[in-house]
């Protein structure tokens, strides 16, 4: 097959950063089409169907770090999103059958903490006060173009604005806020509090998809990351969309559409056409031909520039960044079909309590989380997982069979190399009935209520989803991937080596997470240099 058409723009891959970059350039007026793999939108921002009338959200679980401000410009409340907040908090269960949990209510999360520790309750305030006032600066900074490292008064001046945010920051919450940004874990933590169970959960907090030790320096950010989102108006809260994570990216198709935005699935991208040095359209894998004088890329940055460019079109420094761009997050994803809840033995019961509805965690102890990185490492995968659980039919039961539940599992750490070049493919149920037998350790009748899964490896998330290493973040988020260095220092801005490819994914500012700023954020830089491209 060879056709061609004409846009004024084309977005590679059909994810949430996809179609928020698509749909911010279709509302401006321009004409758009989106080109996605596979036979759905979303990415790793999907709703499937795992077992026979089970569906979840395949990759991502949650949502809490999607911008407001994206939910209102594309209208996405109007074409079908509805996100349910979820009642729980997090519940640690532990291995001698004691739990901590944290709520929203910090005076009951200060009063479980001082029945050990007194000093323990006053850290926690001081490090609620803490997170609260970072989370202003991240959502601030998190808006922003990052200054490129390129010299200039108009990257000095932005350097300067971005700068600015940190106003909000006490001198003595500067220095904490320097900790988060530069300490392990595990000295952030441990210079605070005593209590063990405490500095597990939150040391998973800062590890969610960052395959690293909580005693590698920069691992305190990602706890960071994960704190400046909110729900319905209501910071730091989590929820769910109704009909699982594909709801926020079927409500963007929707809503591109409806702007006159074109949406080609099943056709994946071959070839990024550069002609006379500018980007000219897109070869499709069917042989059709897209032209537009704007490609933006959602991908990863090593799939758009090692497997979708001529590689003589790069210079060697900008290569040799990109083919050492880290990616490996150390995620196993698994959705499990239950005929029943959980009862664990921290909080017994298998009628519905509010621990269902909300998150349970297996990370008893950095020392836990410690071991499990360790055995990664130099064994393929942890034989003590780290386990985040959910139960999205506490909140929706309409997403399984009446009477019976979901529980979406999200692990680590599992490396996705294998020690002596062993493949995925042949571990895959070995490593989830690990899992499964994990949780029974913590809740006994959870193997025997298991009526089917599905479980993806490093290897499915990258074969199926584009997530290269399995990395969730498209790069990982440590301080040499970060802002002006992401993906590559002179190219963070959004744009690339290429006049007129531009980038608008996890791999850029301000990274990983289902927020849409990487779209956003693209769209208006795209829309700054329209000119250029007339």
């Amino acid at each position: 097959m060879s056709a061609s058409s004409s846009f004024d723009a084309v977005i590679v891959g059909g994810g949430h950063n996809g179609l928020t970059c698509a749909g911010y350039l279709a509302r401006a007026g321009l004409r758009v089409a989106v080109v996605e793999r596979r036979s759905i939108v979303g990415g790793a921002c999907v709703t499937e169907e795992f077992h026979p009338g089970f569906r979840n959200s395949s990759c991502s679980y949650l949502v809490g770090l999607l911008a407001p401000e994206v939910i209102a410009d594309l209208e996405l409340h109007r074409h079908g999103l509805e996100i349910l907040e979820r009642e729980g908090g997090t519940l640690s269960v532990l291995p001698d059958g004691r739990s901590i949990e944290l709520l929203g209510d910090k005076s009951a999360v200060m009063a479980q903490l001082a029945a050990e520790s007194p000093s323990d309750a006053k850290a926690y305030a001081e490090l609620s006060a803490l997170l609260d006032v970072s989370a202003t600066v991240m959502r601030a900074i998190a808006r922003e173009r990052p200054p490129e490292m390129t010299g200039g008064w108009g990257e000095l001046l932005q350097t300067g604005r971005v700068g600015w945010h940190l106003r909000h920051l006490s001198r003595d919450q500067r220095a904490g806020f320097a900790d988060l940004m530069l300490k392990s874990l595990a000295d952030f933590l441990n210079e605070r509090f005593d209590n063990e169970a405490f500095k597990g959960i939150y040391g998973f907090k800062g590890l969610v998809g960052n395959m690293v030790s909580p005693s590698a320096l920069g691992s305190a950010y990602v706890l960071l990351h994960h704190v400046f989102g909110e729900v319905n108006g209501k910071r730091g809260k989590w929820g769910q969309p109704r009909g699982g994570m594909g709801g926020i990216t079927q409500a963007m198709q929707v809503s591109l559409e409806a702007r006159g935005g074109v949406v080609h699935l099943g056709r994946g991208v071959r070839e990024v056409i550069v002609e006379k040095g500018r980007a000219a359209g897109v070869a499709l894998d069917d042989g059709t031909v897209l032209r537009a004088p704007i490609i933006a890329s959602s991908v990863n940055p090593r799939l758009l520039f090692l497997k979708m460019l001529d590689s003589s079109l790069l210079d060697s420094a900008f290569l040799r960044r990109l083919r050492n761009w880290r990616c490996r997050s150390g995620t196993f994803r698994m959705n499990v079909a239950l005929s029943e809840l959980p009862d664990f033995i921290a909080r017994p019961g298998r009628e519905m309590q509010r621990h269902h509805a909300g998150t349970i965690a297996i990370a008893p102890s950095l020392g836990y989380l410690e071991t499990a990185y360790d055995e990664a490492r130099h064994r393929g995968w942890s034989r003590k997982p780290v386990v985040s659980m959910c139960i999205p039919t506490a909140v929706e039961p309409e997403l399984a069979p009446k009477g019976q539940h979901i529980a979406g599992l999200f692990c680590q750490h599992f490396s996705p190399d294998l020690p002596d070049g062993a493949s995925w493919d042949d571990h895959r149920d070995e490593v989830a009935k690990l899992v499964i037998d994990t949780i029974g350790d913590y809740a006994p009748n959870f193997p025997a209520s298991v009526l089917g899964y599905s479980a993806l490896t490093p290897l499915d998330l990258e074969t199926e989803y584009g997530l290269v290493g399995g990395d969730i973040f498209h790069g990982e988020m440590h301080l040499d991937q970060l802002f002006s260095l992401r993906p590559a220092a002179g190219h963070a801005a959004y744009g690339s080596p290429i006049k007129g490819l531009f980038q608008c994914g996890s791999g850029t500012h301000p990274g990983g997470g289902v927020t849409g700023l990487p779209g956003r954020n693209a769209a208006r830089e795209i829309l700054k240099r329209r000119r250029e491209f007339v």
